[in-house]
């Protein structure tokens, strides 16, 4: 089973595109702005190409590892010690892969995992973030939101694009 690295690629872009819209103004840009006491004055003194570039590469990170989430084919992959072992795997493993390779691979099956990791380690982590930090809960539902969103999309993208 190999990695389609081009749909890595693009579920980390997908980080910055629903960022666009969900922090846009009309939406929840003004709010999140408010709840975390920023201003339009210090957000334009940011160095956009630091951010927006250490942002994907972040995300290669996220899409990477979601991809294990949401691909069940990859678990038997690590079971045979990964693709440099492949030519020593078992004839079992071939029959296994014949049979199963393409199971669950949909774009609504990576939606349903996608959405898990964004409501069970995104949300908590951002809640308990939020919390010593001192933030709203404003502020911590709309970043909860955006990374169930994201992750969502994400998982459909990776698990469905065979």
């Amino acid at each position: 089973m190999e990695m389609n690295v081009q749909a890595l690629f693009v579920a980390a872009v997908l980080t910055l595109f629903v960022g666009f819209v969900w922090y846009h103004p009309k939406v929840f840009g003004t709010v999140w702005m408010k709840e975390a006491g920023l201003t339009d004055d210090q957000l334009k003194t940011g160095n956009m190409l630091k951010i927006f570039g250490f942002t994907y590469l972040f995300s290669l990170l996220i899409a990477s590892m979601e991809m294990t989430f949401t691909i069940h084919q990859m678990g038997a992959l690590g079971m045979v010690g990964g693709p440099s072992k492949l030519n020593e795997a078992l004839p079992s493993y071939t029959a296994f892969m014949a049979d199963y390779g393409t199971a669950f691979r949909t774009y609504k099956h990576g939606a349903l995992h996608g959405f898990l990791s964004g409501l069970f380690f995104a949300f908590p982590m951002i809640g308990i973030n939020g919390l010593f930090e001192r933030k709203s809960w404003k502020y911590i539902f709309i970043h909860a939101g955006y990374w169930i969103l994201t992750l969502t999309i994400m998982g459909a993208l990776l698990c469905g694009w065979v």
